[in-house]
């Protein structure tokens, strides 16, 4: 099965697809160390450029240094993302590490009536649209009607983040919940 490859709206970041499960969970790695129990994401770090890895459901999202171009770089990450999927080994390990950003982000019981809202429409709504640019966006905390997301993936450190942050996800959130003053990163 292919490995596929695309451009984010994050220029250093890549989203590798493949047509089966990778993981179950939302995975950021900013390290080599952070990946040591990653078996995909470790392999990906032995390379100089390697800047972040972040594992998503279907999908695997590459950030590089600035210093190499993707057409040098993205169809052998490609296969190489190929051969380990079909070689059989793991891509994470069973034991998460603490960068894990899902299921942790659905709404529980305890939540207040508005952070449940505010985890639903980012559940069902925000974080599907922007898993397909290869990042997430995880809910932090609400504190004094302002929102406080943790941009992951492609997202963390992209230029259009911001407008990402403030014209749609800020916007939506406002519409569901209308006490939202703002939504800020962290």
């Amino acid at each position: 099965m292919p490995v596929r490859f695309e451009s984010t709206p994050n220029p250093q970041t890549f989203r590798f697809s493949a047509d089966r499960v990778l993981a179950d969970r939302n995975v950021e790695f900013l390290t080599p160390r952070d990946a040591q129990l990653a078996p995909l994401p470790k392999k990906l770090f032995g390379f100089p450029w390697c800047a972040g890895v972040f594992v998503g459901r279907d999908f695997v999202t590459i950030t590089k240094q600035e210093w190499v171009d993707w057409d040098v770089i993205a169809e052998p990450l490609a296969n190489l993302i190929e051969e380990h999927l079909e070689s059989g080994q793991p891509v994470l390990m069973a034991a998460a590490p603490a960068s894990e950003t899902s299921p942790a982000a659905s709404a529980s019981s305890t939540d207040s009536t508005v952070v449940q809202t505010i985890k639903r429409v980012l559940d069902t709504e925000i974080r599907p649209m922007v898993a397909q640019d290869g990042g997430d966006v995880v809910f932090a905390s609400y504190e004094n009607n302002v929102v406080y997301l943790k941009m992951q993936g492609a997202c963390s450190g992209c230029p259009s983040s911001t407008m990402t942050l403030k014209m749609g996800i800020e916007t939506r959130l406002k519409e569901a919940v209308p006490e939202i003053i703002s939504v800020e990163s962290i």
